[in-house]
């Protein structure tokens, strides 16, 4: 196990809606570096722990980037310090072109020779959004927003993205491509924190997994651990 410190550190995390308890006292960590991904079952609480780390609803417990205490911070504020989530349901604004919606991604930056050098790179990584520049993101594919919400993400210049289900609604040729280009992404330094029901293709790429039943983490390792783990076989892999 990494003995660094973490990029991020979540202690008894717990977020409830009224009386319904979402997530009850969880703790992980995630390094520089990695792919770390959440895996489990529908309400188990895993896009309530991503929508917490993005201030985005209260909690209980602690989270901390980099040292900082996120409680103290607002969420706008949280991505200029390097937290972008991509969240579930895209997030794309249908009415705006794409180049539209890649132009709000950096309205918080000033530095406009390394935006030009940044649009260069999202468009090498989605040569498909460069052909579509002009056009409106309610008429992209359903792969295709999802690939605007990711390079939305990163011309954030985030550190960490937060990823809730890319997978979803998508073909399985849509889904490799989307996670290959998660990897990419990776490799050239941003961690990925990723939440999907897909969990055979999110194990696959992970450095490390965690598994969320109704609130509680109930198992942790390596991707590969964790793909060959009988419990995952029979609840998330099909046998």
């Amino acid at each position: 196990m990494n003995d660094s410190t973490p990029l991020l550190s979540i202690r008894d995390l717990r977020v409830s809606y009224g009386n319904i308890k979402a997530v009850l006292g969880i703790s992980f960590e995630v390094y520089e570096g990695e792919i770390v991904t959440l895996i489990g079952a529908n309400g188990a609480g895993k896009s309530s722990t991503l929508r917490a780390i993005s201030g985005m609803v209260p909690y209980s417990g602690s989270i901390t980037y980099r040292n900082t205490d996120l409680r103290k911070v607002v969420s706008d504020k949280i991505v200029a310090l390097g937290i972008a989530q991509v969240p579930e349901g895209r997030g794309i604004f249908g009415n705006l072109t794409v180049q539209e919606n890649l132009k709000l991604a950096t309205w918080q930056r000033k530095d406009k020779p390394e935006i030009e050098r940044d649009y260069e790179r999202i468009f090498g990584i989605f040569p498909r959004l460069k052909e579509r520049r002009g056009q409106l993101g309610g008429t992209l594919s359903g792969g295709e927003q999802q690939m605007l919400a990711v390079a939305r993400a990163l011309l954030s210049r985030s550190k960490v993205m937060l990823l809730d289900e890319p997978s979803m609604g998508l073909s399985p040729v849509l889904v490799r491509e989307i996670f290959n280009i998660l990897t990419e992404i990776n490799q050239a330094g941003t961690t990925v924190l990723l939440v999907e029901q897909n969990a055979n293709m999110a194990l696959r790429i992970a450095s490390r997994g965690y598994v969320l039943e109704t609130g509680n983490l109930t198992l942790t390792g390596t991707g590969a651990e964790l793909l060959g783990n009988p419990r995952v076989k029979e609840a998330y892999l099909g046998g």
